[in-house]
């Protein structure tokens, strides 16, 4: 079978000819001949050269023109080439290959070339959640500016003792946001593509983690006041999260007992904020912080349901990181104290008292709240409170 002329014109392959010939021989039966004609000076030296980069044949005609064959059936481009991806509308499979690579989800895949050994979380069972399109689609819909959220023309002048403890604090949080943009971003990069929508989701999140981080740097900075201190022992429990290499248990270590601890913080800052700008702040991170504990639940009561094991394996992870911090002073003091103050608002004994009420209560809220989500998980009520006993005194 001959597949009809092509003639091309004066259009020549400096202006995208190819193209044309490529669809005509897409429309051929494999190994049928197309004759090209045109008028451009160097279409036979081009046509030439463009054949033997694909495998096709060419031949010079005698009353003019050119003759290419395509490639026959079994060296055509695509034999062997697969779809990245399962039958049905999500397309995810439990365990895409290496040599998949990059390849988006669902593309058509050609045989051979690299196999990306850097994407060792290939699990659906290891990574995956069933909420997770759906936070991603809600995180990108809640993205907010912080040059604009944030009403910064309302700063109020406040005490110097209560402004140097909004500092602290936010140096505070600074410092645990640090480790909250670190520990998604370098998951992030180890998750097959496949699993788009948990890639998608952890750069959303690290995105967040680095808005919070400018807010409360700025805020900390509004009154041209120096960053407060930062202790070994919140420092040494930071690293404790950034060391976890196992996807589900730094996700339950950061998320559903870091960040949900981080959720009550958040709060009770609201609650006591001095200033508008400090409560607008806190606000805004805390939007974004549940979401982030809301992936985190979500997979691992994904895993809780494909694993048995599972439960062992967050026990040991707290247990391990307890005795890692076992001789270190855990928070800081001076984020402690500031709290207070924040708390009391006024130096009267009065005040401080509930102040210092107030942040043992907040203390309480955290314990209740990873109890909570331990339970969840599947803990009994007396294994989930020795566990929450044991988290950091850190709060992260």
């Amino acid at each position: 079978m001959t597949a009809p002329d092509l003639d091309l014109g004066w259009l020549g392959f400096t202006s995208g000819a190819h193209l044309l010939v490529d669809r005509a021989l897409r429309g051929a039966a494999p190994g049928a001949a197309l004759h090209v004609v045109g008028g451009d000076p160097a279409l036979g030296v081009h046509l030439r050269a463009w054949c033997r980069a694909r495998g096709h044949e060419f031949a010079e005609r005698p009353e003019g023109g050119y003759t290419v064959r395509g490639r026959p059936a079994e060296r055509q481009r695509w034999v062997g080439a697969e779809r990245a991806g399962a039958p049905g509308p999500d397309g995810l499979v439990r365990r895409p290959p290496a040599h998949w690579g990059l390849a988006a989800r669902g593309a058509l895949v050609e045989a051979g070339g690299p196999a990306v050994s850097s994407f060792d979380l290939d699990d659906r069972d290891v990574v995956w959640a069933d909420l997770a399109p759906r936070l991603y689609a809600h995180a990108a819909a809640a993205q907010w500016d912080p040059a604009t959220a944030v009403d910064w023309a309302a700063a109020v002048a406040l005490p110097d003792e209560i402004e140097a403890a909004v500092v602290q604090v936010m140096t505070y949080l600074v410092e645990n946001e640090q480790a909250a943009l670190v520990i998604p971003a370098r998951l992030l990069a180890r998750v097959h593509p496949h699993f788009r929508e948990v890639q998608q989701l952890l750069a959303v999140q690290a995105a967040d983690e680095a808005r919070h981080m400018e807010v409360f740097t700025r805020r900390a900075l509004l009154h041209g006041a120096e960053m407060g201190t930062s202790s070994v022992g919140g420092r040494a429990s930071l690293t404790t999260l950034q060391a976890e290499p196992d996807f589900s248990l730094a996700s339950f270590l950061l998320s559903v007992l870091g960040e949900w601890s981080f959720l009550s913080l958040l709060a009770f800052l609201g609650d006591h904020a001095p200033d508008p700008i400090t409560r607008q702040v806190t606000r805004l991170a805390r939007v974004d912080e549940a979401r982030h504990v809301a992936f985190g639940v979500a997979h691992l009561e994904h895993q809780s349901a494909l694993d048995p094991t599972l439960r062992g394996k967050l026990r040991a992870a707290v247990e391990r990181r307890h005795d890692a911090l076992v001789d270190t002073a855990g928070l800081n003091a001076d984020v402690f104290d500031a709290l207070v103050v924040l708390a009391a608002g006024e130096w009267t004994p009065a005040a401080i008292a509930r102040g210092y009420r107030a942040v043992e209560e907040l203390n309480q809220t955290m314990d209740d709240g990873r109890r909570q989500r331990l339970a969840r998980l599947g803990f009994p009520p007396d294994e989930a409170a020795e566990l929450s006993a044991l988290h950091t005194r850190n709060f992260m």
